[in-house]
């Protein structure tokens, strides 16, 4: 079987994915909605005191943690932070041992490599999608980032 062959063999999956925050920092939330044939699942998170770019990148590690086996994913983000760092800039941070450009730490390294290592058993396309443009799947994946929110304060 050829790599071609095996990809296709994968089971496809649509995630679309969004971190929202009341304050930078403040409380924040991330939520993830994932897609597969007829099947949906939707997840959320909260934290106490969180940064909106932290809530981006765990709503895209929370997602793919949750897939059982390898797939091919499409993966739609409205933050270029996250589409951008996975793609184009985490190469040049490890081969500067987690160092930018500017030769000072990576911020969020825990998460980038946390993403790293969830994005090796799978196929990923990573997609930008601008946010609050009526996009049904990012505006699904915003209102469980801000449901996390509201859920949680609602009980303080």
């Amino acid at each position: 079987m050829t790599e071609s062959q095996a990809a296709t063999d994968l089971p496809s999956v649509i995630i679309y994915t969004d971190g929202a925050c009341r304050g930078n920092p403040g409380p924040g939330g991330w939520g993830a909605l994932l897609s597969s044939g007829r099947h949906e699942k939707a997840l959320n998170g909260f934290e106490d005191t969180t940064t909106n770019n932290r809530m981006e990148l765990m709503a895209a590690i929370m997602a793919l943690r949750e897939l059982k086996k390898p797939c091919r994913i499409e993966l739609w983000t409205d933050s270029e932070y996250l589409r951008r760092g996975i793609t184009e800039w985490i190469h040049g941070w490890i081969k500067r041992g987690w160092k930018t450009a500017a030769k000072q730490p990576v911020k969020n390294a825990e998460l980038w490599r946390e993403l790293l290592e969830e994005t090796h058993r799978h196929q990923i396309e990573w997609h930008w999608v601008k946010g609050h443009s009526g996009h049904p799947g990012n505006e699904r994946a915003d209102e469980l980032a801000n449901q996390a929110i509201d859920a949680r304060r609602s009980c303080v």
